[in-house]
Order: C-alpha cells, then structure tokens, then sequence
C-alpha cells in the first residue's frame, strides 16, 4: 500500500500564491505519473495537474495552465504544485494521486492511490 500525504493548504486572498506537497512512503515513487485533482462541495473532482514518471512531461487542466506548475523529485519521493494567481473558483479540497498504469492521465479512474486531501480557500 502506498500513503500519500498532502500539505500546504490554507487560506490565500485572490492574487496569492501556495504551494502544495505530496510526500509518498512508498520507495517506487518514480514508477507512477502524478497527479493532481480538486474536489469543490457539489462538484465532480476535477484534474488540476500531472506529470510523467521522470517529469519529462506536464499535464494542466485548461482552468489552471498558465497558472499552476507541477514537479516532482523522485530522490525525495515528492510531487508538487505551484499554485500562482489564485482565483476563488480555485477554492476546493486537493488530493495527491499516484498512477502505476497507463490510463488516460486526467482522469480519476486511472489514479491507484491517493492521499487524504488538503483545503484551499481563496478569499475575494
């Protein structure tokens, strides 16, 4: 079993900036392709980011690219996300996701692990 823990969540204005952090126990990080998804009350759970097994490609959910960055060391068993120029509707939960296979890579169904979730609240 692979734990995924998320931190670096918090309230932010509109404007700001935060970074998250997903650490992994498990010591075949750089087996999975990453992700990144958001879940806001009464909404489906939507992709924010990705990135491939070596980091050698990115992925971004068209209402954060140009935004958000995403990177991963796998020496350190870490992905993060550079989350700049929040907005309020970027208000949700967000989850760390680990995908050992090849499907699609934004998509939750593809995603075998995941962590337990870390809030973000941007404030107008």
């Amino acid at each position: 079993q692979v734990q995924l823990i998320e931190s670096g969540g918090g309230l932010v204005q509109a404007g700001g900036s935060l970074r998250l952090s997903c650490a992994a126990s498990t010591s075949t990080f750089s087996r999975y392709r990453m992700g990144w998804f958001r879940q806001a009350p009464g909404k489906e759970r939507e992709f924010v980011a990705a990135v491939t097994w070596n980091g050698d490609n990115t992925y971004y959910g068209a209402s954060v690219k140009g935004r958000f960055t995403i990177s991963r060391d796998n020496a350190k068993n870490t992905v993060l996300v550079e989350m700049n120029s929040l907005k309020v509707e970027d208000t949700a939960v967000y989850y760390c996701a680990a995908n050992d296979g090849w499907g699609r890579i934004d998509v939750p169904a593809s995603y075998k692990y995941w962590g337990q979730g870390t809030q973000v609240t941007v404030s107008s």
